[in-house]
């Protein structure tokens, strides 16, 4: 998998501000993938906070961490031969999390790195586990992450997607 940012942009279905890896370090298709997302505090969840608070508050939020961890399993299961049929609008999505712990954070400037490993490709879905470090600290390990991919129609309830919004062939081949 190339590693370059419009490749990242390809493949997943989201958009800023919402794309949550920056790039891909390592890339060994069907096994696992490593990914990097640098925290910064022009960040939309750090806008509007006061001046003067405790260094802990700028803790990244948990969700974003999870969110940026999915992305990374995301671009895994897409980069993969058994991926999601992509060209025909499917969209994966996160169908279950289980045993996820948190025990560590982090914070503007800090750079958290996401290993994502395949345990299990099936029809339809990806069953990956992982952790997220920032340096040698582990910040969040998955025990289970369950994917699926639906057809866009179905996501959307047969609304129009636009090409910004969802994969489609021509950013795919």
């Amino acid at each position: 998998m190339n590693s370059g940012y419009a490749q990242l942009l390809a493949l997943l279905p989201v958009r800023h501000p919402m794309v949550l890896v920056d790039r891909v370090t390592c890339f060994d298709r069907r096994r696992t993938i490593e990914t990097a997302k640098a925290v910064t505090g022009s960040e939309p969840c750090y806008q509007g906070m006061a001046d003067g608070l405790l260094a802990e508050r700028y803790a990244y939020p948990r969700s974003m961490v999870l969110e940026s961890f999915g992305q990374s399993a995301a671009l895994l299961w897409l980069g993969s031969l058994d991926g999601p049929d992509t060209a025909g609008d499917d969209l994966p999505m996160v169908g279950r999390l289980r045993n996820c712990a948190f025990s560590g954070s982090a914070f503007p400037g800090d750079v958290i790195r996401h290993c994502v490993r395949v345990e299990r490709l099936v029809d339809g879905g990806a069953f990956m586990s992982g952790e997220s470090r920032v340096g040698d600290q582990v910040i969040l390990t998955v025990g289970s992450l369950i994917a699926v991919a639906r057809p866009a129609a179905v996501v959307t309830g047969g609304a129009a997607v636009s090409g910004a919004e969802a994969p489609s062939a021509s950013r795919h081949r």
